[in-house]
């Protein structure tokens, strides 16, 4: 089969690594700037806030988050949309995108022990369910969840038996790779689909994503397997494909001129493109962390700074994930 329909199993599928609830953080396999801090979602929550005061009509729309895994992000955005005018947990409906059932579980477990019965979600199985008037939606690494096909040298990876082979490519694909410079690599299945369903579904709408890559291509591969904090790249001698499938996540670097140009193909325009720490830093991130100063003792005030510094330092998160805003 081709690569994409085997890394679509492999996280999707019966018995997929998404199919279930997956601690992430110092228990999983790995860690997001969700899991560091709840200052990434306050930082998020800010800049929405800061749109639905220029723009008021937005503070009746939805707040709808893809890929929420516990529902960290859209708990932290909604702690602080609360603090900055508590009216609006009652004027704005709250979303996430989330077809597994298990997932959902504990997605609202979890919202009910931080809001009790206060704040409802409406769980939708993907995104072209979703049909609004206006919504910001947010989402933290799910471009690089997407499945892919590798590519190198005119031919294209086939997988049987958890083995990897090469035969010649797909001459769309080829087209596809050569109109970003691409002649190795990985290429991303399902962009296009993804953000015309957003265009369809969404009358007006706001859509902030994070996640690790490069506007530009490398031409080299960046396909790998996370688990238990150990990295180890897809072609790693080390690696045996059969014991890693569906028990471990696979994951590759996000080409954003891809995901760029489906977004505007479908009509969006694209906002911002920029380091995850240029877009929380501009967010407000470095203000919240002084009002939070005032509030709390040193101590705690420390520990959480040290946390925000994951998320912005240049040489940890701060650089290598990057933030793209589309509106429509």
């Amino acid at each position: 089969m081709n690569f994409s329909n085997y890394m679509n199993n492999w996280l999707y599928g019966e018995e997929g690594y998404y199919k279930n609830f997956k601690a992430i953080g110092k228990a999983g396999d790995f860690y997001t700037a969700v899991s560091t801090s709840r200052f990434f979602g306050a930082s998020i929550a800010n800049h929405f806030y800061k749109l639905i005061q220029q723009d008021d009509f937005k503070r009746n729309g939805w707040l709808i988050e893809i890929g929420a895994h516990q529902g960290y992000l859209i708990c932290d955005m909604i702690q602080w949309l609360y603090t900055c005018n508590p009216t609006l947990v009652q004027s704005l409906r709250f979303g996430i995108v989330e077809r597994q059932p298990e997932v959902r579980k504990a997605q609202l477990k979890y919202i009910e022990e931080r809001f009790g019965s206060d704040i409802q979600i409406t769980h939708f199985n993907d995104i072209d369910e979703v049909s609004v008037d206006y919504a910001f939606v947010v989402a933290n690494e799910i471009f690089d969840a997407f499945p892919c096909e590798l590519i190198k040298d005119g031919e294209m990876a086939i997988v049987e038996n958890h083995e990897i082979s090469w035969i010649e490519a797909d001459k769309e694909l080829l087209a596809f790779a050569k109109t970003h410079r691409q002649v190795k690599g990985e290429v991303a299945v399902g962009y296009e689909n993804f953000a015309q369903a957003m265009a369809k579904g969404i009358k007006q709408c706001d859509f902030v994503s994070f996640d690790y890559g490069e506007r530009l291509v490398r031409n080299d591969f960046s396909v790998r397997i996370y688990r238990e904090h150990e990295t180890l790249p897809l072609f790693d001698e080390a690696l045996v494909l059969a014991e890693a499938y569906q028990t471990a996540d696979i994951t590759y670097d996000v080409n954003f001129g891809h995901v760029i140009e489906a977004f505007e193909a479908a009509g969006f325009t694209t906002v911002d493109y920029e380091t995850q720490a240029r877009a929380l830093i501009r967010f407000g991130l470095i203000d919240l962390l002084e009002m939070f100063a005032r509030q709390t003792t040193q101590s705690i005030y420390l520990r959480e700074a040290d946390r925000i510094k994951t998320l912005i330092a240049p040489t940890i998160m701060g650089d290598k994930f990057k933030m793209v805003h589309f509106a429509k």
